[in-house]
């Protein structure tokens, strides 16, 4: 199959095709109606909780006693419908399906009670989940520690076990570089969204997230170290609604957020904005922190109508924006070194739904967006002056089908990404003394390609009893630089232990992982000299590997939830990246393998009395192995720092231990108070030059938290603090006041040191920040 793209063809197709289908993993709709008991329609309030998705919400039934809850991640929920002067009614639902469920509930006249009564801790496990999936919900959500401007997003999804949050927000599950997968609103993002490459989606555009690092379907492919599924808030509620959000804390900190819903008939619009700015916004690689300046916007628009009971169109628009300078080394700073960035995305999604019959759904998506980043130094720079222009201009459609038939939940489609990739780089030395004899003072690169990728998926999910089976298969082709292609079956089992109210969990994932596109020009190109023999100046390739896992699920005491996982990972052409001094700019390498493994425990209270959080711990190995090829490798003893890991070394994200926990207590109705920390046990560092060096460059008080010895920066920790009060609330209408303290102890925590492929980067030091927020 082989398709040719012109510039606006993503677009195009998304206006010509509206009959393809396509859907949304793991995603369903609960239709609700609500009647009295002679049948007839009544107004009444629907709530809607599920503990093992962390869901609450309620809804407003419309005259005809109808709720429609769109987007509903899979797993049991608990539905009461109430109204004054009437018994409230309750049931138990199964969401499994992206068909929609419709059931009725009948209200008695009060004091009569509702035959069916159910309780909230009946949604705290789910029997059928056959994978390691963390939901993130709406009882999560907007009480978290405010996170800095550009990385509020990855600071949600670090809390969960196996993921490392490493310098400038960039997500490693299970020590995967480079290979997170966002999916928002049902289109894949398969670029670096971290603070340093991109504007990052606030966070309160958020309705819900899904987090995976295993048992993936087979509808999702090109990056596999982990999935992270968003859907952005929508409510469909009639009317006017929204809220207003402004923050400010340490290092003259300050945001503002606006985001406004109406409904009226079948057509709900969206418009939300946010901007920010910073004086600590990537990680800086010295304790002064100088040139740290950040600003941030955002805005998104949508709007969603329902033609009729069965079909349903959808349009998201994005601009994303952020500009900042990169921190200076003490060294630079001295000179008067200035660097800045830039970073621009346009993104518009088009979906269409169709329901064909009760048991046919299919749905058709389509993007086009365009990035575009930017990088300069002033003539002052030191060691070097360097410049860069790079664009990615994308049109990706994706279609299938959904059939529910009997025991089954099949799936078929295909999706196709029409992309181009122009890049500009170029460097001049202007201290020959900081990189290895013979290296070029000045270099120039302009590069363009086409990128061409498209994928056909089959799946079937088989409820027999208490067992649950996946099975999926995928075929992948890829045409950036390198023509390849690859399958990819995906297979994966659950069994519920009813009497022990446990699940056991397997998967197998086979999996096809295309390189990173930022910078993958300047590095596969044999243009760009090489510091190393052992540096194969070739097109970077795909990753192929093999992901297991067994895990389990348990519920404790009925308010309590145990997951733990045991994973290994096995990679040929494993994916990282080799950073560009301290610039922040990073190119694409592969090494020949690697092999990770570990184990993950969470033990987590979605709702307990007063109480409510989680504490989790992860164990991971990661060893790679030489040759590399890719990256661009400048600076002092770059060959060397290469040479002396020959064989087998411990990849950069080799966090051996992650300790995450929080807990939160609910004084009252209007008051509430958080305690958390982290632990990181130190990733591993390469530096070969001398402890004076070291102490020019960094200070004294950088290498006293280093262990040159081991080769690992010493063991991390940050306690953080949080209280929350509803100032006022009246229906509707609420004042929200939350004030966050993170590392309270100021303690000095260096995430990377002069590692050739990460650079310097410290942790934050304690920060306050105060929220408040009005809901309307």
């Amino acid at each position: 199959m082989r398709f040719v793209y012109r510039p606006g063809t993503g677009l195009l197709v998304c206006l010509l095709l509206p009959f393809l289908l396509a859907a949304q993993t793991d995603t369903g709709e609960l239709r609700v109606t609500v009647t009295d008991a002679m049948g007839l329609p009544v107004p009444a309030s629907v709530a809607l909780a599920s503990e093992v998705n962390q869901y609450r919400h309620n809804f407003d039934a419309d005259e005809q006693g109808r709720v429609d809850a769109k987007r509903l991640p899979f797993g049991l929920y608990k539905v009461e419908a109430s109204r004054p002067g009437f018994a409230p009614s309750s049931a138990l639902v199964e969401i499994r399906s992206s068909i929609p469920k419709e059931i009725s509930l009948s209200l008695s006249v009060a004091p009569a009670q509702s035959t069916v009564t159910v309780t909230d801790n009946e949604t705290l496990l789910d029997p059928h989940r056959s994978n390691s999936a963390y939901r993130i919900g709406s009882d999560i959500l907007g009480r978290e520690p405010t996170a800095s401007p550009g990385r509020s997003l990855g600071a949600l999804v670090a809390t969960e076990p196996g993921w490392v949050f490493e310098a400038n927000g960039i997500l490693h599950p299970r020590e995967s570089e480079y290979q997170v997968q966002y999916v928002m609103d049902g289109i894949p993002l398969t670029d670096n969204r971290s603070a340093a490459y991109v504007a990052d989606l606030d966070s309160d555009d958020v309705q819900e997230m899904n987090v995976m690092t295993a048992g993936y379907p087979a509808e999702f492919g090109r990056k596999l170290g982990g999935v992270v599924e968003v859907e952005t808030t929508r409510d469909s509620s009639l009317g006017l609604h929204g809220k207003l959000i402004a923050s400010g804390g340490s290092f003259d900190t300050a945001s503002g957020y606006a985001e406004g819903q109406y409904g009226w008939i079948r057509n709900t619009l969206s418009l939300s904005a946010s901007t920010a700015t910073t004086d600590r916004y990537l990680d800086p690689p010295v304790t002064q922190n100088y040139t740290n300046h950040g600003t941030t916007q955002d805005f998104m628009g949508h709007y969603e109508r329902d033609l009729s009971d069965h079909d349903r169109i959808g349009i998201i628009f994005r601009r994303e924006q952020s500009k900042f300078l990169v921190p200076n080394e003490l060294v630079q700073q001295a000179a008067g070194q200035r660097q800045d960035r830039t970073s621009y995305e346009t993104a518009l999604q088009f979906s269409y739904t169709h329901i064909f019959s009760p048991n046919v759904l299919g749905e058709f998506r389509a993007m086009a967006r365009d990035i575009t980043a930017g990088f300069w130094s002033n003539a002052l720079a030191t060691p070097i002056i360097a410049s860069q222009d790079r664009s990615y201009r994308e049109g990706y459609i994706k279609g299938d089908i959904a059939v529910h038939s009997g025991i089954h939940e099949f799936k078929v489609g295909v999706e196709g990404d029409f992309a181009s990739i122009r890049e500009a780089l170029s460097y001049q030395i202007t201290d020959p003394t900081q990189f290895d004899p013979g290296t070029p003072l000045a270099f120039n690169f302009l590069g363009h390609s086409p990128d061409r990728e498209q994928a056909v998926f089959a799946q079937d999910q088989i409820r027999w009893s208490n067992w649950t089976f996946n099975a999926g298969l995928r075929f992948d082709h890829y045409d950036l630089l390198l023509n390849q292609s690859a399958w990819s079956p995906r297979l994966g089992a659950a069994y519920y232990w009813q009497p022990a109210n446990v699940v056991f969990r397997f998967s197998y994932d086979r999996v096809f992982q295309t390189p990173a596109f930022e910078n993958l020009l300047v590095a596969s190109s044999p243009a760009v000299i090489s510091l190393s023999d052992q540096v194969l100046r070739l097109p970077v390739q795909p990753s192929r590997g093999n992901f297991f896992e067994a895990g389990f699920s348990k519920a404790l005491f009925g308010k309590l939830r145990m997951d733990g996982n045991l994973f290994h990972r096995g990679v040929s052409n494993y994916a990282d990246d080799d950073l560009l001094l301290n610039t922040g700019v990073s190119f694409p390498i592969a090494f020949a393998k690697a092999n990770v493994y570990g184990a993950e425990v969470k033990l987590e209270v979605p709702r307990w009395g007063p109480f409510s959080g989680y504490i989790s711990y992860s164990n991971s190995r990661g060893n790679g192995y030489l040759p590399i090829t890719g990256g661009l490798f400048l600076g002092a003893d770059a060959a060397q720092a290469i040479a002396v890991t020959s064989g087998v070394f411990p990849v950069s994200q080799d966090q051996r231990n992650t300790v995450r926990a929080r807990v939160r207590y609910e004084v009252n109705r209007h008051i509430w108070l958080a305690l958390g920390g982290t632990y990181d046990s130190g990733l591993p560092t390469q530096f070969n030059g001398t402890y004076q060096e070291a102490a020019a460059q960094y200070g004294q008080d950088i290498l006293n938290r280093v262990n040159f010895s081991d080769g690992r920066a010493r063991p991390g920790f940050a306690l953080n603090a949080s209280a929350g009060v509803i100032l006022k609330q009246k229906e509707k209408k609420s004042v929200r006041l939350q004030l966050d303290v993170t590392n309270l102890t100021n303690q000095l925590n260096v995430i990377d040191f002069a590692g050739l492929f990460s650079g310097t980067a410290l942790a934050p030091p304690r920060m306050a920040e105060g929220r408040v927020q009005f809901e309307f």
